[in-house]
């Protein structure tokens, strides 16, 4: 099942929140394409969406939940990664997107 908790973290006037699977990384990449959002969005076991993609994801069939019960969910499906892993995998934000860059946004360059 698809789940979206509410959109609670600002970054560049937006509001954000996570969409999470808790049956399988398949079925949240499935949904994301479906929203159009590219696969190098993935932040290791959830998606980051501004609250325009909120309803959108409810419409596809993602269920709106609290914060604290999906990543419940997210842990008792074995699907959460700790912060650990993330890094191993090479999914931890880099130090742009911990500012809040999300990497399907398109972002003009600038040469230095």
């Amino acid at each position: 099942m698809i789940l979206v908790d509410g959109c609670h973290w600002w970054f560049r006037d937006r509001k954000w929140c996570h969409m999470v699977s808790d049956t399988s990384y398949d079925e949240l990449h499935e949904i994301a394409a479906a929203l159009g959002i590219p696969r190098r969005g993935f932040q290791g076991d959830h998606y980051d969406l501004p609250e325009e993609y909120r309803d959108r994801a409810i419409a596809l069939g993602a269920t709106a939940v609290g914060s604290r019960e999906l990543l419940t969910r997210l842990r008792d499906a074995g699907l959460r990664l700790s912060p650990a892993r993330r890094r191993a995998a090479g999914t931890t934000p880099s130090p742009g997107l911990r500012t809040g860059h999300r990497p399907w946004q398109s972002r003009a360059r600038t040469s230095r």
